[in-house]
């Protein structure tokens, strides 16, 4: 078996270092699940650090249909969009028991202006994420249903013990990212599975393989 290669930093993750700056000004709050954070439109300014959890953030219609822009985990951060007071640009709801850091706008805004190496994490974090965004709506434009899940799987995995592993990933949360139903997810699994590309364990996702371009 190869050495397992290093991974590379995440620079949408805050270590150590930087969370122990901002936990001074924020306030720690424990949300269970299924709880609305912030609501798309809202104008309350906050930032919110993940310390344990997961969330998701999505957009949503007055239908209830949903599209799902992201799921994050510990050491992301949402809500620093409304920096320019503006309204929010998506709802964010818990997945499971979550605590977060709450740091106020105000605080934010001075904490940024006196720590310049926070302030570039965070323009590496906003550089990221419009990179996602736009790989994302051309995803959404140029490829099929499939090609768009074999996509996420990909861009999802890491590796662990020399094998690709996507964590915690669920076909609910994947039909909401690539725009289609849970139905058509498993449907796509199951031949995935069937060709030897995947493998499903308790709470991850094997690649065994690289899925083919075209179904």
């Amino acid at each position: 078996m190869s050495p397992e290669s290093p991974h590379k930093p995440d620079p949408s993750i805050l270590g150590p270092e930087e969370l122990a700056a901002i936990s001074p000004h924020a306030k720690a709050r424990v949300y269970p699940a299924k709880t609305v954070v912030v609501t798309e439109g809202d104008r309350a300014g906050a930032l919110f650090v993940i310390i344990e959890g997961r969330c998701k953030a999505y957009v949503s219609d007055e239908e209830g249909r949903e599209a799902v822009l992201s799921v994050m985990g510990p050491g992301e951060y949402f809500g620093e969009i409304t920096l320019d007071d503006g309204p929010r640009s998506a709802s964010v709801m818990t997945l499971e028991s979550s605590k977060l850091l709450v740091v106020p706008q105000k605080e934010f805004r001075d904490f940024i202006a006196a720590n310049p190496d926070f302030a570039a994490h965070f323009l590496g974090k906003l550089i990221c994420r419009i990179r996602e965004l736009t790989k994302a709506v051309g995803n959404l434009s140029l490829l099929d249903v499939y090609g768009r899940v074999a996509r996420l799987l990909l861009d999802s995995a890491h590796e662990e013990g020399g094998r690709q592993v996507v964590e915690r990933l669920r076909q609910t949360d994947i039909a909401g990212r690539v725009g289609c139903s849970r139905e058509m997810v498993s449907r796509i699994f199951k031949d995935l599975v069937k060709g030897g590309y995947i493998s499903l364990e308790e709470d991850r996702i094997v690649i065994v393989r690289k899925p083919p371009a075209k179904w």
